[in-house]
């Protein structure tokens, strides 16, 4: 009888995987418009091709003035009104200009007061300063914001609502991309259905399939879902050829366990080859990683709860690493455990737990990896290493759901 070789670790398997996706990154690239760019990953460096701001402008409604000319007891006459969008005259000795935030200053003034520091006189024609400003005050200065020829955002970086705004700031109306990844996905489980369907003894409906379409979605994939495969090797096999032919990656949910009916596994192994399997990771041990043709393949356990956890510190930041992001690994906050888990397993946990109102941990009551309810409940996972024993009170590492879910 031979000893099972040793189960991988976390770091380990993440290690490889990432290995793997930055040895065979995607390089196609397109430009699309902006506005439509939300979620895409940058294949190119952004440089501003204007100062922002390109020219003075004021941060307030108030009154631009020549700083050496303000006083605080005589009347200061109103020369000019000018609105944002519009250029006014170069102002006047000794007066003020009447404008508004975002407009921009007249030549000869260099200081903005605000009008709560203005006392309207002469029947609105002129102001009395009521506190005596800085020099350059509420003015915002030309490039302070982003500098003409400057990288304003790097390759690789995930394009969310700041960075639009901040391409758009410059002018662009079209931005590089990598092109969006070509997933394929299937389900092993003669025991599935679909909602909507009879659910006969025995059977349990395919939530996997929505899980999984959702977190791809989330991620910008071209999702190719070739549906519910029987449990038999022939089956698997044939659509994992179809699937792997067309796309950068063939992802499955179940069959990747040592069962008589597991035969994602096998059927990787006679179409492929397999580069991982079996981490040290609860919930999720069965996870697999190898090669179709000329796609990756992944294999998550069928337990939703498995397959969800492994998604998302593993299959997440490989795709990522394959469209060029660099930062994949999820930030981890230490934060209190109001909570004991006194049984820890030998493998490294993720827990789910939420935030409570104290700044503090709770965990969920069934941590099974088949209980759904509990990454609906939770706000994320307690990274517990194995064997790890946690007290109340005690300090536990926590990776939100906001960290790893977009």
């Amino acid at each position: 009888m031979t000893n099972s070789p040793p189960l991988l670790s976390v770091t380990d398997a993440l290690t490889t995987l990432l290995a793997a996706a930055s040895a065979a990154p995607v390089t196609d690239v397109e430009y699309i418009a902006t506005l439509a760019a939300n979620g895409r990953i940058l294949a190119r460096d952004v440089i501003a091709p204007v100062d922002v701001p390109s020219a003075e402008n004021s941060q307030m409604d108030g009154y631009a003035l020549e700083s050496a000319t303000a006083q605080l007891d005589s009347p200061i006459q109103i020369s000019q009104r000018i609105a944002a969008g519009h250029v006014g005259k170069a102002l006047l000795p000794g007066t003020v200009a009447r404008l508004f935030t975002g407009a921009l200053l007249p030549q000869g003034a260099d200081t903005v007061v605000m009008q709560e520091h203005c006392e309207l006189v002469e029947q609105g024609t002129a102001i009395r300063l009521t506190h005596l400003p800085e020099k350059g005050q509420w003015v915002r200065h030309v490039g302070e914001d982003i500098r003409k020829d400057s990288v304003i955002l790097k390759a690789g970086t995930r394009l969310r609502s700041q960075e639009l705004g901040l391409a758009a700031s410059v002018g662009l109306p079209s931005v590089a991309v990598k092109r969006r990844l070509k997933v394929a996905v299937f389900f092993t489980g003669d025991e599935l259905v679909m909602p909507g369907e009879p659910l006969p003894a025995g059977a349990i409906y395919n939530s996997n399939r929505f899980l999984l379409t959702a977190l791809l979605q989330n991620l910008g994939c071209e999702i190719h879902d070739f549906g519910i495969v029987p449990d038999n090797l022939q089956a698997t096999r044939a659509t994992l050829r179809q699937a792997a032919q067309h796309n950068d990656v063939v992802i499955t949910s179940g069959g990747v366990s040592v069962g008589e009916e597991d035969h994602v596994r096998p059927a990787v192994q006679a179409e492929g080859k397999l580069n991982l399997w079996q981490i040290a990771i609860k919930p999720g041990k069965p996870l697999a990683f190898g090669e179709v043709g000329p796609s990756f393949f992944i294999g998550l356990p069928g337990n939703p709860v498995s397959g969800f956890v492994t998604f998302l510190l593993f299959v997440r930041p490989f795709l990522l690493r394959m469209l060029g992001v660099a930062d994949v690994v999820p930030r981890s906050y230490d934060l209190r455990a109001d909570f004991d888990w006194n049984k820890p397993d030998r493998r490294n946990e993720f827990l789910r737990a939420r935030l409570n109102s104290g700044g503090g941990l709770d965990l969920y009551q069934n941590q099974g990896s088949a209980v759904l309810s509990s990454v609906v409940w939770g706000d994320g996972l307690v990274d517990n290493p194995g064997g790890k024993v946690i007290e109340r009170g005690t300090m536990v590492k926590f990776i939100p759901f906001s960290e790893i879910m977009q």
